[in-house]
């Protein structure tokens, strides 16, 4: 059982010192990976998909619950405890969903009744996120980015069930934002986003930030964060529907601005 991930920090790209010497996660957590273009958010998350163990150009070694990985997390895709969700998805098979959750969930759970139900919640979970309802009978090549980053972030939480999730800057995928961090805080998980997205930042627990390929500051969100975070969820709000009324072909007016000002 995990309870928490331990990130021991190593260098920039310059060889300077990242300024905080470790990260601890624990279950239930919500973070942000913020930064400038460049600034190595991705090469962070993908530290710590790899278990780095000092071997990568960073650094950086990866703890589970104090201890360095065992070896069966790297070489067993089945004990994997890690789910990366990045903003390329691609499939090597053109199957319908229905097909595709069945094969995940026969792989995951050796339960019939609860195999069944995993799918359902999974298939309820991901259509939450994503405007157009996700179809069972529709192929995954079908899918739009939207969708197909909804299903993949609902099958890790609920069928494949891995205690640690990474998701690579999802906002670029057009899936409800706070809906999502709604629905996984419901689940005792450590999600990582990387992202440039204000509501997610100011929704997460507190953000990691990242200059130059170097960790530079860890911030938890205060009190006066998490009011402000209200106010950039209704702005972001308003511009959505703004967004869905041009998409859906309707004009739209002044109104659609009311409350930005």
């Amino acid at each position: 059982m995990i309870d928490t991930i331990t990130i021991m920090t190593g260098f920039g790209r310059s060889g300077e010192l990242e300024a905080v010497p470790r990260i601890d996660l624990k279950m239930g957590d919500v973070v942000s990976i913020v930064g400038p273009t460049g600034s190595g958010k991705t090469t962070f998350i993908n530290d710590i998909e790899l278990f780095a163990d000092a071997n990568t150009p960073t650094g950086r070694r990866i703890l589970i619950n104090g201890e360095r990985p065992p070896t069966e997390y790297r070489d067993d895709p089945a004990r994997n405890p890690i789910a990366l969700i990045t903003q390329h998805t691609t499939f090597l098979s053109d199957l319908p969903v229905n097909e595709f959750l069945h094969t995940h969930a026969r792989i995951r759970i050796t339960d019939l009744a609860q195999r069944e139900t995993a799918i359902e919640r999974t298939l309820s979970f991901a259509n939450q996120l994503t405007g157009e309802p996700i179809m069972l009978e529709s192929r995954m090549t079908e899918l739009s980015g939207g969708q197909t980053r909804a299903l993949l972030i609902a099958d890790a939480t609920i069928i494949c069930n891995t205690p640690i999730v990474l998701l690579d800057e999802v906002e670029n995928a057009g899936i409800h934002r706070t809906r999502a961090l709604e629905l996984l805080r419901q689940y005792r998980k450590i999600f990582i986003f990387v992202t440039h997205d204000p509501r997610i930042a100011l929704l997460s627990d507190y953000r990691i930030v990242m200059q130059r390929g170097r960790i530079t500051q860890v911030l938890h969100t205060d009190a006066e964060e998490r009011k402000l975070a209200t106010v950039v969820s209704h702005l972001d709000d308003v511009l959505s529907n703004l967004r869905d009324k041009i998409r859906f072909g309707e004009r739209v007016t002044s109104v659609e601005l009311e409350g930005l000002a």
